[in-house]
């Protein structure tokens, strides 16, 4: 099944990737981060939890879980949702789809704008992969902050500004899954020891020959 065809269904966990169009960059400005982040608040979260994330100037990576049908519902979601509780899997998964679409939508526009630019910005069909062995999901958080050591932009994720690494070790609120990322690594000190270490090469093929 083609990537973009992977379904968005409650309760499963996945990894999404999108990337920016061509040889553009997403992000050319730090107000570009800020703005993506507030507007994946305003889309994003009322319908999936996030554990990671790390934006890299032309392209992001991102571990989700879709919340479940009973979170799904409730009425500070958008109108433009419009779910029942006969809605079938096909159809909670276009409109899950949707949110997403909404966010580059809106990120696209504001940056255009900002850029004096027209068209789109983000490859059309982001990607998207279930995560349903625990194994891999520890190893996909590690990877996403490794990611912008694998790119050569730091030497640890610590030094990287715009992945959820950092927010994860604060004490500060947050809309992260913190205790649960914390307590699937063994705690505090555990989840620091697993990235002070490069991924293993195995894990790195995985995701690479995914993507």
């Amino acid at each position: 099944m083609p990537h973009h065809e992977i379904p968005l269904l409650p309760g499963c966990r996945y990894h999404l990737y999108n990337h920016a169009n061509g040889f553009e960059n997403l992000f050319v400005n730090e107000g570009n981060y800020t703005f993506f982040l507030r507007k994946y608040a305003q889309y994003i979260n009322p319908v999936a939890d996030t554990f990671a994330y790390c934006l890299m100037p032309n392209h992001f990576h991102l571990c989700i879980q879709i919340k479940s049908e009973a979170d799904l519902y409730p009425a500070q979601l958008s109108e433009s949702f419009k779910l029942s509780e006969s809605s079938s899997p096909a159809v909670l998964s276009s409109k899950i789809s949707r949110c997403f679409g909404n966010l580059f939508s809106s990120y696209t526009q504001a940056f255009n704008k900002q850029q004096n630019r027209r068209g789109s910005l983000f490859v059309s069909n982001f990607k998207r992969k279930e995560v349903d062995d625990d194994w891999y999901f520890a190893r996909l958080i590690h990877y996403i902050h490794y990611n912008p050591v694998h790119h050569g932009f730091v030497e640890h994720p610590a030094e990287y500004a715009h992945s959820s690494f950092c927010s994860l070790l604060s004490d500060r609120p947050t809309h992260l899954q913190r205790a649960e990322v914390m307590d699937f690594f063994g705690g505090r000190d555990a989840f620091l020891e697993a990235h002070n270490l490069a991924p293993d090469d195995a894990v790195v093929k995985l995701v690479l020959d995914w993507l």
